[in-house]
């Protein structure tokens, strides 16, 4: 392991902060729910909601109504469910029932990198522990000597080299694993279910807590969800093929977004520190390329690690989302202090919205915004509008 307990990325981090954030973290106690009182109304000194979310003009905020409009009008038509555009802690825009839970699909994932930042800081979880120090090994075919080298900071990254069958891939996942023994670890990145749903596995044993549970008493209470219980999510064991269980959820709209303001906000909510501050940096921190920007732990990004992001991309700003099948999003601008939130629940729309249209759907809330200095580049600009 090494000497410090987060790897800094190359924007580093203030000594002073660290101490700190271990300090708030450093108990293994279950944060206690947030109070009435605690939680509080929204005033302009904090830009985080109280027991409710508090709504604002457009204008207000220093957006154009048309452009938030059109911003609406387009992820109704792409099949969006419900949603909420948030700057400055204010909703400045919300389509659908933002009530209604739905599932997350992949978007669990950022989740479970959370929690994981919150255990590594409580020394439960040491990211440089390999597979054979935790004693993890797979139904038959069972995992080599070599695949049993790769680390939990792999595994985040989904850099493991281990290509054993998993549950809950989309079929574009499975058909796109790479052979077997194909890739030492920490040498390749294949956005691979094995690797998230054995995170959350090594998270439950150090832990002793389901991360459904967690997620409530670490997480959503102390941020003051209004709609999520641990009841919310369920396992989907893989019978004969793994024995490490995906662990999806539903969310609402509203609670997502408290969830992209927190990290918004480093991982502090009000005068709490939830998320270690360090964690939130270096797991949106990008570590290999995709198609379209970065990966950084169970978490995506718009800047890729080298080269530039491609043609089709849309987003104005660097930003990093979570993101789940067929739409589910929240995405975060912080130079805009701005959080996008997109949900498509398929038991109400046979519509999905991938990661263009999300894209598209972002930069028409960041083009409402009357910054200056900003825009797409040339050409872009109706390729980005259209549907």
């Amino acid at each position: 392991m090494e000497n410090n307990i987060f790897r800094s990325p190359a924007r580093g981090f203030a000594a002073a902060g660290f101490v700190l954030t271990l300090a708030a973290c450093a108990s293994n106690r279950a944060p206690e729910p947030a109070s009435a009182s605690a939680l509080g109304d929204y005033s302009p000194q904090s830009p985080f909601p109280g027991a409710e979310w508090t709504q604002a003009a457009p204008a207000t905020q220093g957006f154009s109504q048309e452009g938030i409009d059109r911003a609406v009008a387009y992820a109704k038509q792409q099949g969006s469910t419900s949603g909420m555009i948030i700057h400055d802690g204010l909703v400045v825009a919300e389509w659908g029932d933002v009530s209604r839970k739905s599932n997350l699909h992949s978007a669990r994932k950022s989740f479970a990198s959370a929690l994981i930042g919150i255990a590594v800081a409580r020394g439960q979880v040491h990211l440089d522990d390999t597979l054979a120090q935790l004693g993890i090994d797979d139904y038959e075919p069972s995992l080599s000597p070599t695949e049993k080298q790769a680390t939990v900071r792999m595994l985040l990254e989904a850099r493991s080299g281990v290509y054993h069958p998993t549950v809950y891939e989309t079929s574009g996942m499975e058909a796109s694993r790479p052979p077997r023994y194909s890739h030492p670890p920490g040498t390749f990145w294949y956005y691979n279910n094995w690797d998230f749903n054995t995170v959350g596995a090594i998270y439950e044993k150090a832990t002793g807590e389901s991360i459904f549970k967690a997620l409530e008493t670490e997480i959503a209470a102390p941020i003051g969800m209004q709609d999520y219980r641990s009841s919310d999510g369920h396992y989907v064991s893989g019978g004969l093929a793994t024995r490490y269980p995906a662990y999806p959820f539903n969310l609402s709209a509203r609670d997502f977004a408290r969830f992209a303001l927190l990290y918004l906000h480093n991982g502090r909510w009000r005068d709490r520190q939830i998320v270690p501050a360090e964690w939130v940096a270096e797991s949106t921190h990008s570590y290999s390329d995709t198609s379209t920007g970065g990966y950084g732990y169970m978490w995506w990004t718009s800047t890729p690690v080298s080269g530039s992001r491609g043609q089709k991309v849309a987003l104005l700003r660097p930003a990093y989302w979570a993101d789940g099948h067929l739409g589910q999003y929240a995405v975060v601008v912080p130079s805009l202090d701005l959080v996008v939130v997109n949900l498509v629940d398929s038991r109400r729309t046979s519509k999905r919205m991938g990661q263009l249209k999300m894209e598209r759907l972002v930069w028409l809330a960041e083009s409402a915004e009357n910054a200056t200095g900003i825009g797409p580049e040339p050409g872009k600009v109706a390729d980005v509008i259209a549907p």
